[in-house]
């Protein structure tokens, strides 16, 4: 971050809490969808600004930020047995410890009425997700999930960011350039707020 302090914000994909579940007060706004490894109960505890200039964007909200870039996002994993719940029925049972608690979070996963509210979003420049659309290949896996598909079928977004994966690869996805980010600690995009042209650049 402080090679290019011109930048005036972030954005991220998901996956932001340390291991214990601690999130970091940062010099910049950063803006970030959940991830599968979050601390869900902070993240409702505090309404999503759980330290200075770290602010969650809950599934299917379109946010103004500064320049005039609008953003949505749909974080979360998709989960074929949780789809069809109501999102605030999605269960998060207490383990024997916080690795065990947050892995039984169904907090974790994205479904359909969420995937329905991003479809209804106009013009928006970026869309973020944690998964990614169809295709994308781990290996022989097809790691993709159709969900995010429908939603950059109705959205058209300038651009398409996504993690999970945690690899660098960039891809035309439904007539939108859509782009897998790599852990933080390898590397990271600028973009050019405007133009949403953006460069690949080694941490």
């Amino acid at each position: 971050m402080e090679r290019h302090p011109a930048v005036p914000f972030w954005l991220c994909v998901g996956d932001v809490a340390a291991a214990d579940g601690h999130y970091e007060a940062l010099p910049a706004p950063l803006y970030w969808i959940k991830g599968n490894n979050e601390n869900f109960d902070v993240i409702a505890d505090t309404e999503g600004d759980v330290a200075r200039n770290l602010h969650y964007i809950a599934n299917g909200v379109l946010l103004d930020l500064p320049g005039g870039l609008r953003v949505a996002g749909l974080g979360g994993t998709l989960a074929p047995t949780m789809y069809e719940m109501s999102a605030s029925d999605l269960p998060h049972p207490k383990k024997s410890t916080a690795k065990a608690t947050g892995q039984a979070d169904r907090r974790r996963h994205f479904v359909r009425e969420e995937v329905e509210r991003c479809r209804t979003l106009h013009d928006v420049d970026v869309f973020l997700s944690h998964e990614a659309p169809v295709p994308f290949r781990v290996g022989r896996v097809q790691a993709g999930k159709r969900p995010i598909n429908e939603v950059l079928i109705a959205l058209k977004p300038r651009l398409h960011l996504f993690g999970h994966h945690h690899r660098f690869q960039e891809l035309m996805v439904e007539g939108v350039r859509s782009v897998c980010l790599a852990g933080v600690g390898e590397s990271y995009l600028l973009i050019d707020r405007k133009t949403l042209e953006y460069q690949h650049l080694a941490s």
